[in-house]
């Protein structure tokens, strides 16, 4: 986008955050840490965290502690001591030490729900930095300054902008038209039920022909899980499923699926078609910086979208401590960050393809060599996964 002439007129703010997720959410406390002027805007009338569960491996632990945050995030999530991949019968396909794991890096891999964290996140914004029911459509980038205008006809004016509006971001499709969703190949329903009757009490996935099946345990005795199938985008056969149709569909995987699908209701299940965007070649444009799903909006086959969305905002915030310039902080942010980012959207979206696939003769392939990984292969994988520095002198 080519830079308008210098802007002359009233600064607003000196920061401006677009998205109220947890990107944006996570950016607001930071900001407020180290005392910089900001405003938060959020397109909902009502922050309540849609969705249903997600993981915190432990790279997002460690952002979350050098946000301060960390302690009081452990107390609302559950704890995964297990996290295994099977197949449709229940058979092990790769079961990676958890354990090993938390001490190496010195964090615990947890499991929370979204309404959770973000009302979480939410408690420790000032009310006066939020603001709600702004829906941002365009954007005019000067010299200077950033003018955001909301579809209420209002506008504002700061310094800087933080793009994090996820993934159907209309900010960064103005700027970088050819950053469409791209549709990876399946739909997922997803749902939160009470656990009292199946008693789960780890966590797995489940490959198999039919698709993905994964579950989880989270606070307060509830199970979050979701199913992954293979269609075009916007299937309408799809769209129109309910529980009984998935339950049909999943019938033959092992316990206790046909039972956490038998408890679930119609009105607790959330669809939607998975969808990233292909690596942007920039996350720092001048004054305007894209975090989070806005940024490098990943599937989520390695349960790292919340996690990489942290990350951001810990080494954005590193960046700002030191003593240089907010464009400086922006520009050495994309350095750190592309890298990471681009492996993170290319890795995931390669494990979803080799996840649904299909053809039997293929699935009996992958399953043998999933069985026959060297340990010291899988932990090296997530070592690159896992190992980030946040800190940069």
């Amino acid at each position: 986008m080519k830079l308008q002439m210098p802007y002359t007129k009233t600064i607003d703010s000196d920061f401006a955050i677009v998205g109220g997720g947890v990107a944006g959410l996570a950016m607001a406390i930071a900001f407020q840490q180290i005392d910089k002027d900001f405003v938060l805007f959020e397109q909902a009338k009502k922050l309540k965290g849609i969705g249903a569960g997600f993981g915190l491996a432990a790279n997002a632990m460690r952002a979350l502690d050098l946000l301060s945050l960390r302690t009081e995030i452990e107390q609302i999530g559950y704890y995964l001591d297990s996290y295994h991949i099977l197949d449709h019968k229940g058979g092990l396909l790769v079961s990676p030490d958890t354990h090993a794991i938390s001490e190496k890096y010195e964090q615990r891999n947890f499991a929370i729900h979204r309404a959770d964290l973000h009302l979480f996140l939410l408690s420790k914004i000032k009310n006066q930095k939020l603001q709600l029911s702004k829906k941002a459509i365009r954007l005019e980038q000067h010299v200077g300054a950033v003018t955001l205008f909301f579809e209420d006809g209002t506008q504002h004016t700061s310094r800087f902008l933080i793009i994090a509006d996820g993934v159907k971001s209309p900010l960064r499709q103005q700027l970088i038209p050819s950053s469409i969703p791209r549709y990876s190949g399946y739909t997922c329903w997803r749902a939160t039920i009470d656990n009292a009757e199946i008693a789960l009490d780890k966590g797995t996935e489940t490959w198999g022909k039919l698709g993905r099946f994964g579950m989880t345990p989270l606070t307060n005795n509830r199970i979050y899980w979701y199913a992954c199938i293979n269609t075009t985008p916007d299937n309408p056969i799809y769209r129109s499923y309910k529980v009984n149709d998935l339950l049909r569909h999943f019938q033959s995987y092992h316990d206790p699926i046909p039972a956490i699908l038998a408890q679930t209701k119609d009105s607790e299940l959330i669809w939607n078609d998975i969808i990233d965007i292909k690596p942007l070649k920039h996350l720092a444009y001048d004054n305007i910086l894209f975090i989070g799903d806005a940024g490098h909006a990943t599937t989520p086959n390695m349960g790292q979208g919340a996690c990489q969305a942290l990350e951001d905002v810990a080494v954005l915030l590193d960046e700002l401590k030191l003593e240089k310039t907010t464009k400086e902080a922006f520009s050495s942010f994309e350095k750190r960050r592309l890298s990471r980012t681009k492996y993170i959207t290319d890795t995931s979206k390669r494990i979803g393809e080799i996840a649904q696939w299909d053809n039997p003769v293929f699935i009996t392939i992958r399953n043998l060599l999933m069985k026959l990984m060297p340990a010291r292969l899988a932990q090296k994988n997530l070592d690159k996964l896992l190992s980030v520095d946040f800190m940069k002198y």
